[in-house]
C-alpha cells in the first residue's frame, strides 16, 4: 500500500541525491540532525499514513462535517488519527525548538507531510494550525505568546485563518468586518467571514483564529487592514479557559469535495461581544497574513503533488493488472490473449505523463522549500538573498501551476480506469473532487499568475527572475555534454530562452504603457513558465540518474544494449533511474514545446477577451 501514496524512492533521490539536504546539518541550526535522522521520521511518516491517514480518507469523504446547536462535528473517524499526529509530534516538526518545537528544516517537514495531505480533509485541521501557531510566534506580544503559542504547536488547541467575506471574495481590500477599539487596548469584531476552513470543529478544545478586520476609521483598501487573534473560548490569566467568545458559524458549505473538511460561514460579534486582540502592528495585517498565506500555498503546491501522486501510482497498479485487448503484434487475432491495459500505447502516454509531471512537481515544491532553508542558513549574505528571491519567484508557480496540473493527473488517472474511474468504487475520483478545490483556495490561481508577472519577475529590479534563469543555465552548462541528457540540452535551452524572451516582451510592453498585454497573458505565462521549471528540473534530475545508472552498469559489467535492456527488467535502482530519464525525455520532447506555443499567442497581443462585447458572450 505505501507505493500507492508516495514513491518513498523517488522522495529520498530528490531529498539526497537532487538537493543534498544533509548539507543542511553542517550548520549550527541543524547540528542535532543527520541524513539518516531524516530518512528515519519519514519512514514513521510511511508508516503513520498508512496506518491511520489513507484507511480513513473514504469514510471520511461518505461522513462529512455536521453542524448541531452551533457546534461543528468533523468525522468521527477523524477524532483518534488526530490525537496520534499531535502524540507523534508531526505538528510541530518546523516550529523553532525554543517555543517547542522540533525544529526541522522546511523540506524535511514539507516530505513529512506529503504523507498525509493526500487526505487533505483531514490534513487541513492541524496544517492550518501550524500556520497560524507561526504567526503567533513570529508577531505575537509576549502575553501572546504564553497565552497561546504552547497549545497550539502541541496541537490541544488550534488555529485557522478568517479572510474571506461574501461581498468581498478575493478582493481583500474590500473587506468590511471592522474592528472597534476598546479602552483596555483590545478590540470587538463585528462583521462575516465565508468559505473559512476550520474555524470550528470538536478535535481541540480552543481554537485561536487570525481575522482580518479594518480598524474603525483606518482607511479603506489594503493599507488600512489589520488583523487580529480571536479565540474560540477567551483565555484567563492562569491559562484556563474562559467564556465562548461572541461568534457563530451559520452554516457548513456542502461542497464538491473535501466533505471531511469543515468549511464554514462565520458571523462575528451578533452581540456585541466578540473579544479580539491586535496581532502585529495595526494597518500591517496584510503583511502579517501573507506570511501565513505563503506557507500556505507552499502547501497548497503539494497538496498538488500528494494528489498526483496518489492518482498516478493507483492508475499504475491498475493498467498493471487490468486485463483487455491484445497486444498491438495480435490485434487481428480475435484468439489472442488479453494483456494488461499498460502494454497499450495510449495507456503508456498518460502514464509517463503523469510519471514525468508528478516527479516534476516533487522536485518543485521541495527545491523551493530547501530555498527557504537555505535562506536560513547559508553563510554568505549574498547566497541567502538569492534563495529567498529565488523562493519568491516560484511561490506562484507552487501554488497555481501544481495545483492544476494535480487536477489534471487525476483527471487522467480516472481515464486510465475508464468507466471504473467514474465510479465510486475506486478512488481516483474523489482524489479529482478533492484537488479540484487547490486552483482557488489561498489566491486563486488566476490571482498568482497576476502576483507572478506583477511583482515577482520585477522585485529586486529583477534580480530574482535572473537567479532562477542563472540556476537553469548553469544546470545545463553542468550535464550539456552528459550521456541521457547531451539530447535534450538543446530542447532545454530553447525553452529556457522562451522563457527569458516572454518576460522581457512582457517588460518592453510596460515600457511603451501596454500594460494589459501581461495582464491579460498572465496566466498563460505562468503555465509556461511553470513547465520549462518543470523540464529544468527533470533535466537536473536526468543528469544525477545518467550517472548513477553507468556507475550501476559498470558495476554489473554491461556494456552491449541487450545487456543494459536486462539490468533494467532485473536491478530496481538500475529500473528507477532508467525511468528518470524517460521522465526527462518524454516531457521536454512532448510538453515543452507548448511554451513555444504559449510565448507566440502571447506576442500577438490579442485582446479578443477584453474587447468582445458582453451582450457578444
Amino acid at each position: 500500500m505505501a507505493d500507492l501514496i508516495v514513491d518513498g524512492r523517488d522522495q529520498k533521490f530528490v531529498l539526497h541525491e537532487l538537493l543534498g539536504v544533509e548539507k543542511l546539518c553542517e550548520h549550527e541550526r541543524y547540528r542535532d540532525f543527520s541524513g539518516e535522522m531524516f530518512d528515519m521520521i519519514l519512514a514513521e511518516a510511511e508508516k503513520f499514513a498508512l496506518k491511520e491517514v489513507y484507511p480513513i480518507l473514504k469514510e471520511g469523504d461518505r461522513q462529512g462535517c455536521r453542524l448541531e446547536e452551533g457546534q461543528v462535528h468533523v468525522p468521527e473517524c477523524f477524532h483518534k488519527p488526530y490525537k496520534l499526529y499531535c502524540e507523534g509530534g508531526w505538528n510541530s516538526m518546523t516550529a523553532d525548538q525554543a517555543d517547542g518545537g522540533q525544529g526541522f528544516p522546511a523540506v524535511i517537514g514539507i516530505a513529512a507531510m506529503e504523507w498525509f495531505i493526500h487526505n487533505f480533509a483531514f490534513e487541513c485541521y492541524p496544517g492550518l494550525t501550524q500556520g497560524a501557531s507561526h504567526l503567533v510566534a513570529k508577531y505575537g506580544t509576549e502575553k501572546q505568546r504564553a497565552q497561546y503559542l504552547a497549545k497550539m504547536i502541541s496541537g490541544e488547541w488550534a488555529g485557522t485563518m478568517a479572510l474571506t467575506e461574501p461581498a468581498a471574495g478575493s478582493d481583500v481590500g474590500n473587506l468590511s468586518t471592522k474592528a472597534i477599539r476598546q479602552p483596555d487596548g483590545t478590540f470587538k469584531i463585528v462583521g462575516t467571514k465565508c468559505f473559512i476552513t476550520a474555524i470550528d470543529q470538536d478535535l481541540t478544545t480552543n481554537i485561536v483564529n487570525p481575522v482580518l478586520a479594518r480598524i474603525e476609521g483606518d482607511p479603506p483598501g489594503t493599507k488600512g487592514i489589520s488583523i487580529f487573534l480571536v479565540p474560540k473560548y477567551l483565555v484567563n490569566d492562569d491559562g484556563s479557559l474562559g467564556r465562548r467568545n461572541d461568534y457563530e458559524v451559520a452554516k457548513i458549505e456542502e461542497k464538491m469535495g473535501i466533505h471531511g473538511s469543515a468549511t464554514c460561514m462565520v458571523n462575528f460579534g451578533d452581540n456585541g461581544n466578540c473579544h479580539a486582540e491586535l496581532l502585529g502592528a495595526e494597518r500591517e495585517g496584510m503583511k502579517v497574513m501573507f506570511d501565513m498565506m505563503n506557507e500556505m500555498r507552499v502547501g497548497v503546491g503539494l497538496q498538488g503533488v500528494s494528489s498526483s501522486s496518489v492518482a498516478y501510482l493507483h492508475a499504475l497498479e491498475y493498467a498493471k493488472q487490468r486485463l483487455q485487448g491484445s497486444s498491438l503484434a495480435e490485434f487481428k487475432n480475435p484468439n489472442a490473449p488479453r494483456v494488461p491495459i499498460i502494454q497499450h500505447p495510449d495507456v503508456r502516454r498518460m502514464l509517463l505523463w503523469m510519471k514525468a509531471n508528478t516527479e516534476s512537481l516533487r522536485a518543485l515544491v521541495y527545491f523551493t522549500s530547501f530555498c527557504l532553508d537555505r535562506h536560513r542558513t547559508a553563510a554568505e549574505e549574498a547566497e541567502r538573498e538569492k534563495a529567498i528571491g529565488i523562493a519568491e519567484v516560484l511561490t506562484p508557480i507552487v501554488k497555481a501551476y501544481s495545483s492544476d496540473i494535480g487536477f489534471r493527473v487525476c483527471e487522467t488517472a480516472i481515464q486510465v480506469y475508464g468507466g471504473y474511474g467514474y465510479c465510486a468504487e475506486y478512488p481516483v475520483e474523489q482524489f479529482m473532487r478533492d484537488e479540484k478545490i487547490a486552483s482557488i483556495y489561498e489566491g486563486a490561481n488566476g490571482i498568482q499568475a497576476l502576483d507572478l508577472v506583477g511583482r515577482k519577475l520585477g522585485m529586486k529590479k529583477g534580480a530574482y527572475f535572473m537567479s532562477l534563469l542563472a540556476e537553469m543555465n548553469g544546470t545545463i552548462a553542468k550535464y550539456q555534454d552528459a550521456e541521457g541528457t547531451a539530447a535534450l540540452t538543446a530542447d532545454l535551452q530553447a525553452g529556457v530562452n522562451t522563457l527569458a524572451d516572454a518576460s522581457m516582451f512582457f517588460m518592453k510592453c510596460a515600457q511603451e504603457g501596454k500594460f494589459l498585454v501581461p495582464v491579460n497573458h498572465a496566466y498563460p505565462f505562468l503555465m509556461m513558465m511553470g513547465k520549462v521549471v518543470s523540464a529544468w528540473l527533470l533535466y537536473w534530475m536526468a543528469g544525477i540518474a545518467a550517472g548513477k545508472l553507468a556507475a550501476l552498469q559498470r558495476e554489473k559489467g554491461v556494456s552491449d544494449a541487450a545487456g543494459k535492456a536486462a539490468l533494467v527488467r532485473d536491478n530496481r535502482e538500475a529500473a528507477y533511474y532508467a525511468g528518470k530519464l524517460a521522465s526527462a525525455r518524454y516531457f521536454i520532447k512532448n510538453v515543452l514545446p507548448e511554451a513555444q506555443a504559449a510565448l507566440a499567442a502571447i506576442k500577438n497581443e490579442d485582446m479578443s477577451n477584453i474587447e468582445i462585447a458582453e451582450e457578444s458572450f
